[in-house]
């Protein structure tokens, strides 16, 4: 190797260590940070910031529109992002713990439902442009289906639980392609599919799970929050693939949701509020990608400039097929 082609390989390897994001152990993370897609951002819990529980948008690397409410409601309700998806016309559908919403661009609510007392909501799916799905744990748990151009209720599914908490009951509840309803009932540590008269169709043990999608191939993709991992199941109950903390080597918190993305890859949240201990969030990723072969592609850490904090959901805007109609595998 000449002098030229030994001076350019040492400009790249400087260049490398100072763009490439580490974590303490000094792995380095793969991937182009906030480059690799553009996305939306959600996140629950981050209680440095009790002024700014924040959905963010990002492309092409910089956040280009940001969205904030208080941690706490006037009356002391808890406000978090729990759920959140980009419509094709720009509006945002949310769950926030206290209620869920819909807010465009220019950041005005044109539909809103508060919790009754007692209740709470984590997720609000949109239906086309003009209904969503949300689900309100209370006593009993329910699946609400609302047109949210006229307020009008369409359906009401009573979701059996044993758990004795609202907050215990369940979290993110999606419905198919096939109008069925993806329920991970958490104190009976299963997911359950519900047709739409609330009679169960399907059902596998799965602890702690925080989501379930029911994915084009038939499968089902499940999210085990506390437990660390992310399952994929047949309709056998049959595991075909699973990622736990010993397939990645930076520590795995809550695995909340999971995106299967249109080449195979699978996008994991990774949130690490449930760690009390604000200090050490910084350095931790809280987005990753891998391979069906779970080669990490992409793990996100971006703590600072900007600082989207705990990480619980995120749509890639980079994907193919219509948001608004569940095409997304999210």
């Amino acid at each position: 190797m000449n002098i030229t082609s030994l001076l350019a390989l040492s400009l790249v390897l400087i260049c490398v260590s100072v763009n490439a994001q580490t974590d303490k152990s000094g792995y380095i993370f793969p991937g182009k940070g906030l480059k690799q897609h553009d996305f939306l951002y959600a996140g629950e819990w981050d209680t440095r910031k009790p002024q700014a529980q924040s959905l963010f948008i990002v492309r092409k690397g910089k956040v280009v529109w940001q969205y904030s409410i208080p941690l706490r409601t006037a009356t002391g309700g808890v406000q978090e992002f729990d759920d959140a998806t980009l419509l094709s016309n720009g509006n945002i559908v949310y769950a926030c713990m206290s209620g869920a919403g819909i807010v465009t661009p220019e950041k005005n609510i044109i539909w809103q439902f508060i919790c009754p007392t007692g209740t709470e909501t984590h997720s609000c799916q949109p239906i086309g442009k003009d209904s969503v799905l949300m689900v309100l744990n209370g006593f009993p748990g329910k699946v609400l289906i609302f047109n949210t151009s006229t307020n009008k209720l369409l359906k009401e599914i009573i979701i059996p639980t044993t758990a004795t908490s609202t907050h215990g009951q369940f979290r993110h509840v999606r419905i198919t392609r096939n109008h069925t309803i993806m329920v991970g009932l958490m104190a009976e540590k299963k997911v359950v599919e519900f047709d739409m008269d609330g009679k169960e169709v399907w059902s596998v043990d799965a602890p702690s799970a925080w989501a379930a999608i029911r994915l084009h191939n038939g499968n089902t993709l499940i999210s085990g929050d506390g437990k660390s991992y992310t399952r994929e199941v047949n309709m056998k109950g049959e595991t075909v693939w699973e990622l736990t903390q010993k397939d990645v080597p930076f520590k795995l918190f809550n695995n909340q949701t999971a995106n299967r993305l249109a080449n195979g890859n699978t996008v994991i949240c990774n949130w690490c509020a449930g760690n009390n201990k604000t200090e050490e969030w910084a350095g931790t990723v809280q987005v990753f990608e891998v391979t069906p072969d779970k080669k990490v592609v992409w793990a996100l850490s971006s703590w600072d400039k900007p600082d989207l904090g705990p990480s619980t959901y995120i749509q890639l805007l980079d994907e193919p097929g219509n948001p608004d109609n569940g095409e997304l595998q999210r």
